[in-house]
């Protein structure tokens, strides 16, 4: 597993339009307007001119369309442009992080803010999802792809793992986390293991899971982490696949979700996965939660590489 320093401890496709060639006039309609009557320009009125309340609401519009046209090219940048930006920062971080894998197989490999450390891979996106994990969640580490949240668990351990990623903007590697269903995988890939979480079941779900989707091969390993020997079902009672939280809620990451950090002892806290982004899309009102369990732990020296893994977990590449 990484180690942690002693760092300070947060969301492709281009458009184009063009448009048609216009033909050139023909000469004699040029002509037409070069000897037009001058007593038809006599007679043509000048408008008269704008009282105050005209003027008014001609100002105003004048300002209406020109935010109209800076807020335009402002969601343009944000929406198009800054995942350009991302784009080449994630392609650096994930050639360094080969790099390192490469020279140092080392247990735990330092935490250093910014850098990247793991990669997450989502198999229902498609084989070739996958982004590097950067320590920390500030601007610079999410501007390159997801953020791990400083102090929460690391991969494979007893406690909470958090993640941050835009969803709109600087490359969105969680724009579609509300796509996501339970029992649906997630895969984080350190230096020298391959960890298969599976979502949670979400809140409509629990009763009956079990017996219901729960009994599905494909939900192998997954519980509600209810205890039905105590009341209203123990500590993890409101831990659900998808959930979605005020931003202020920052207890979702916390060992034991929306519980004091001291809710339960380390040797006795599951060892979840969660992911946090913007909700609704192209807005910060709330945040959308997406909580997994391990379920499985695959060292490399078993599988070469994540297309070997699929293979071997049952999902075609």
């Amino acid at each position: 597993m990484p180690r942690r320093v002693g760092a300070a401890a947060p969301d492709p496709s281009r458009r184009r339009m063009t448009g048609p060639d216009f033909a050139e006039q023909p000469t004699e309609v040029f002509s037409a307007v070069a000897v037009e009557d001058k007593d038809d320009k006599k007679a043509k009125k000048t408008p008269p001119p704008l009282g105050k309340g005209g003027l008014a609401i001609r100002t105003a519009g004048e300002i209406f369309i020109t935010l109209g046209v800076v807020v335009l090219l402002f969601m343009v940048y944000e929406v198009w442009v800054t995942d350009l930006f991302s784009a080449e920062k994630q392609h650096t971080a994930s050639d360094q992080l080969d790099g390192d894998w490469a020279k140092d197989r080392t247990l735990h490999p330092e935490l250093i803010d910014g850098k990247a450390f793991a990669r997450i891979h989502i198999p229902s996106f498609g084989a070739d999802f996958n982004f590097t994990i950067q320590e920390g969640t500030g601007e610079d580490s999410l501007a390159v792809g997801p953020g791990h949240y400083k102090g929460t668990a690391l991969p494979g351990e007893p406690g909470n793992f958090g993640i941050a990623g835009h969803r709109v903007g600087k490359g969105a590697p969680f724009n579609d986390l509300d796509n996501l269903s339970s029992c649906d995988q997630i895969v984080i890939e350190t230096h020298t293991d391959f960890f298969i979480y599976q979502v949670l079941p979400y809140d409509d779900e629990i009763k009956g899971w079990s017996s219901g989707k729960g009994a599905q091969p494909e939900c192998k390993g997954v519980s509600t982490l209810r205890n039905s020997s105590i009341p209203g079902g123990g500590p993890y009672d409101e831990t659900f696949g998808r959930k979605v939280v005020q931003p202020s809620q920052g207890e979702a990451v916390n060992p034991v979700p929306y519980k004091p950090a001291g809710a339960l002892p380390k040797a006795q806290q599951a060892s979840l996965l969660t992911l946090t982004t913007c909700h609704p899309q192209f807005s910060a009102k709330e945040r959308l939660i997406i909580t997994s369990v391990l379920t499985r732990q695959v060292p490399k020296t078993q599988v070469p590489d994540y297309t070997t893994l699929l293979k071997k977990i049952g999902v075609a590449s």
